[in-house]
């Protein structure tokens, strides 16, 4: 295969993959009615004039199925915390007993199912987006490899192929795992 060709591939390659890590990232943070640390991960506290993630501020960690304890290692720190946590929008109400910081996890109702599903099935489509706006890139690259005579029209014809494989690919693995998160979403 061309040297040229293999570039876009792996250029092709990385993006996708970049756009379904990305996806996965964005359902970590979703909230399903139980208790998940990543919730907390784009939350930041203003520590000493810096924002700092909490979970380099103390211990984050599941104590039942919908609480989440938060053990911050300096104690001066906590009420910052709450206020950052309150300020964000996870809609959960910390409460403090002076040296932890409990989030309790509401059950969700049906109707809040629904508008998580929405929202798992949006991060989907975002996807979907991105990686169709990969696809056109590299097809970009192709045809100018084309046009400007460094392939022939069957070497364009094969990678142009095997763009489509790998799209079709990754779309099949975003839409999985868009279809595992509404499932987990909507069980009670």
């Amino acid at each position: 295969m061309n040297e040229q060709i293999e570039e876009i591939f792996e250029s092709l390659k990385q993006d996708l993959e970049k756009a379904y890590l990305h996806q996965q990232n964005e359902y970590l943070v979703i909230r399903a009615g139980r208790a998940n640390p990543h919730i907390l991960d784009k939350v930041m506290v203003e520590y000493y004039g810096v924002p700092t993630p909490i979970n380099q501020m103390g211990t984050v960690s599941v104590s039942e199925g919908r609480i989440l304890n938060i053990n911050i290692w300096d104690v001066s720190q906590i009420k910052n915390v709450e206020k950052a946590i309150s300020a964000s929008d996870i809609g959960i109400t910390p409460t403090d007993d002076g040296k932890i910081i409990r989030l309790v996890f509401p059950m969700l109702t049906e109707e809040r199912r629904k508008e998580i599903v929405k929202s798992v099935k949006k991060i989907c489509e975002e996807t979907k987006i991105a990686m169709r706006n990969v696809r056109r890139d590299a097809l970009d690259m192709l045809k100018d490899l084309k046009k400007d005579s460094l392939i022939s029209e069957d070497e364009f014809t094969s990678a142009e192929k095997e763009v489509q494989k790998q799209i079709d690919k990754y779309t099949a693995l975003a839409d999985k795992e868009c279809g595992d998160k509404e499932e987990e979403v909507m069980k009670v």
